[in-house]
């Protein structure tokens, strides 16, 4: 007997029912026929409703050999959209889930390191196209073969045989972020260095002659031809504590004749070999106790000679007598918050050769060797990141090798400056350093009268245009001397340079000293005044082209002491 029906209805075949079953089932399936499909029964489902935006599924095998009409009719529609649906989705490559930062919100970084705000467009790049949005047209889809596949956009023999290029060179890796520019070199001409260890090393070498009318400093000039080799060596650590500098730079002034020693009968007060070295070099080192806490040290070194000219020359000398002043400093640095804090002791000591003749004999300059030993202190507040005034003290003590010079007076001596000044920078245009301050140093012999004077020092960079750059110096010292009856030299200088650029290549160079020496005790009082003018030609980094022309006056209220002098020289840097 036939069971429960399921679709369609069982039978249980036997003698008895075997003709009434095949009744029903030629009856079930003259129903199945005449059915027909509704346009959503086949539709897709997400949990367990249907969106009316879902494509139709492809329809499954429907038995087309009906007699209805209508029946007819839908299925040779869905025939032709199942196929044309295939052949628009050839040659796409289907995505399933989220694409990557979805969630981002609309500011900040995403997790593909994109920013997520209003790009900033650099000048000359165009701006990126919108999304496509609602309503917007959508591209059509490619053109497709017979077969159902994409037509190729460009012929095969355009393309063949070429390697295609890395997605991450091209640009085109999903995801990826924008490569960022690379920063602008300040000096394209400027030396580049070697790493030795952790120091970035800079070397260069200046070599250059020329005509000098008056390199004695003579009131009656007598010129020479003249060449200078001039080193320099630049070493700084790249440590993540500590710190150690060394910058060393000398140069030598050689003349190719010699000048005559005697001048109308009598004797030259400027050498017959006028040539002369000058070193100056200092090696800073720092070390890092806590943050705020730094122990400093210094060591220096100048080897120079008497200026052309002074008074302190002897008359008759085959050469100028060269001195030598070795030196340190050993310190610390202490920050308070916003209070800074630097104290430190120096120790100096200057010894001069001894003097040649031209009648061959040789004059002792030990009077003229001392040591200084002394200490300073400064203290700085920081107002703003811009602005931090100070207060410094020095004070020190100076002890010659002989208890009197050659001329019978005791110049031992002691004596100190204070000054009050700031360090500023104001919008990275005018940064620097200026103060003023009183010196004051006491002599042991009461013949020579306490040097006093004003102390003026600055260090001021301001930066008119990107081209175009204006820099200030002041400097205030007081030097020794073997004049007789005088105490000493209240030395002011003061400098201003400008530099401008006609183009990164081609840089121009103006300079204007002024400086005053005043000999207290002798009332004599000496005015330099020099302009110069350097002309540099930036031919590669390594290789640079200088021209300079410089005019130099001394004018002295000592009758027959003042000189003037034109230096015309041309030279060439290698650097690295």
């Amino acid at each position: 007997m036939p069971g429960p029906a399921t679709g369609r209805r069982r039978c249980v075949f036997g003698s008895r029912t075997l003709l009434a079953c095949l009744v029903l089932i030629a009856w079930d399936g003259s129903r199945a026929r005449a059915q027909t499909l509704a346009p959503d029964m086949l539709r897709p489902m997400v949990g367990g409703l249907g969106s009316p935006q879902d494509p139709p599924l492809r329809k499954l095998a429907v038995d087309d050999r009906t007699d209805d009409s209508t029946g007819d009719a839908v299925v040779d529609d869905r025939r032709r959209n199942s196929k044309a649906q295939a052949v628009s989705q050839a040659g796409q490559v289907p995505e399933y889930g989220l694409p990557p930062a979805s969630g981002a919100a609309d500011t900040g970084f995403d997790s593909l390191n994109r920013t997520r705000k209003k790009p900033k467009l650099h000048p000359g790049q165009a701006r990126p196209k919108a999304p496509a949005g609602p309503g917007s047209r959508v591209p059509a889809p490619p053109p497709v073969n017979r077969a159902g596949y994409p037509r190729l956009s460009v012929p095969p023999s355009q393309s063949a045989n070429k390697p295609p290029t890395p997605p991450a060179m091209a640009g085109t890796v999903t995801g990826q972020p924008p490569r960022t520019r690379l920063k602008v070199d300040d000096d394209p001409f400027g030396a580049v260095g070697d790493y030795a260890g952790s120091f970035l090393i800079k070397s260069a070498v200046e070599l250059g002659g020329g005509y000098d009318t008056n390199p004695g400093r003579l009131n009656v000039p007598k010129g020479l031809p003249f060449w200078v080799v001039a080193p320099e060596f630049l070493a700084v650590s790249d440590w993540e504590r500590h710190a150690l500098v060394a910058d060393l730079r000398g140069s030598f002034t050689g003349y190719g004749n010699s000048l005559p020693p005697t001048i109308d009968g009598a004797i030259s007060p400027a050498p017959t070999d006028v040539s002369r070295p000058n070193f100056t070099g200092h090696i800073d080192g720092r070390l890092d106790v806590t943050e705020d806490t730094h122990i400093t040290s210094q060591a220096r070194l100048l080897v120079s000679t008497d200026n052309p000219g002074s008074p302190n020359v002897q008359a008759g000398l085959v050469r100028y007598p060269i001195y030598t002043t070795l030196g340190g400093t050993f310190g610390i640095d202490q920050n308070f918050n916003r209070l800074n804090i630097a104290a430190g002791g120096t120790a100096d000591r200057t010894v001069y050769q001894n003097s040649t003749l031209t009648d061959g004999s040789t004059s002792n300059n030990d009077d003229r060797n001392f040591n200084q030993f002394g200490g300073l202190s400064r203290v700085s507040y920081e107002l703003t990141p811009a602005v931090k005034p100070f207060v410094e003290v020095e004070g020190d003590s100076r002890v010659h090798d002989l208890a009197l010079d050659r001329n019978g007076f005791a110049r031992d001596s002691s004596g100190g400056y204070a000054k009050a000044g700031t360090t500023f920078e104001f919008s990275r245009l005018l940064t620097g350093e200026v103060s003023i301050g009183y010196a004051a140093r006491e002599y042991v012999d009461p013949r020579l009268d306490p040097l006093r004077g004003l102390l003026t020092a600055a260090s001021l960079t301001w930066t008119a245009t990107p081209l175009t750059t204006a820099k200030f110096y002041s400097t205030t010292s007081i030097d020794e001397t073997v004049l007789p009856g005088t105490s000493g030299v209240l030395t002011h200088t003061y400098t201003v340079e400008v530099d401008h650029d006609f183009r990164r290549w081609l840089t121009a160079i103006g300079k204007f000293t002024y400086g005053t020496l005043d000999y207290q005790g002798d009332n004599r009082i000496d005015k330099t005044y020099t302009l110069e003018g350097d002309l540099i030609y930036k031919m590669t980094r390594n290789l640079w082209i200088k021209g300079t022309l410089r005019r130099g006056i001394l004018a002295s209220n000592v009758a027959g002491a003042s000189s003037a002098s034109t230096v015309v020289m041309l030279g060439v840097r290698v650097q690295n």
